[in-house]
């Protein structure tokens, strides 16, 4: 990844550390493969299968709608721009798309055969969310904590 000015830490070092370095590593990475999960999902798309509800087309047991890739290529999109603007904003998309994550892969259990599961959501989709959001949230908090001389300098 290219680095910029922005990216300096409070001594002046591009990329502060290697947290810092990792979770740009992260949020790139992981918004490759969900803007590959994104377009490959319209590919497998099935003759009146509607654009939200809970029936969907699978793509490797995962099950799929037209909104569900839509929202995989907003997140794919989402990450790979905060890693390209450097480690904060890497770190920020890694905890908030984490947290939604972890929350959406609990609740998925509970809606999976409701109407509110507009997503297409099914038990592998559950644990793939939990384990996204689980390894986007542990990158996001590991590393050192910035204090006011950090955030002031």
């Amino acid at each position: 990844m290219a680095y910029r000015v922005g990216d300096a830490d409070a001594g002046g070092r591009v990329d502060g550390n290697d947290s810092d370095r990792l979770n740009r590593m992260v949020a790139g990475a992981f918004g490759a493969v969900y803007l590959l999960v994104g377009l490959l999902g319209f590919f497998g798309h099935k003759d009146g299968e509607e654009f939200a509800g809970r029936d969907g087309h699978s793509l490797l047991g995962f099950t799929l709608n037209n909104l569900s890739n839509i929202v995989h290529l907003a997140i794919g999109a989402a990450l790979l721009a905060a890693a390209a603007a450097g480690w904060k904003a890497a770190r920020s998309a890694n905890l908030t798309i984490g947290v939604v994550y972890l929350a959406l892969g609990i609740i998925g259990f509970f809606i999976v055969n409701t109407d509110v599961n507009i997503l297409a959501l099914n038990t592998p989709v559950h644990f793939l969310h939990l384990v996204s959001g689980a390894l986007l949230t542990a990158v996001a908090l590991s590393g050192r904590k910035r204090t006011a001389v950090d955030r002031t300098a």
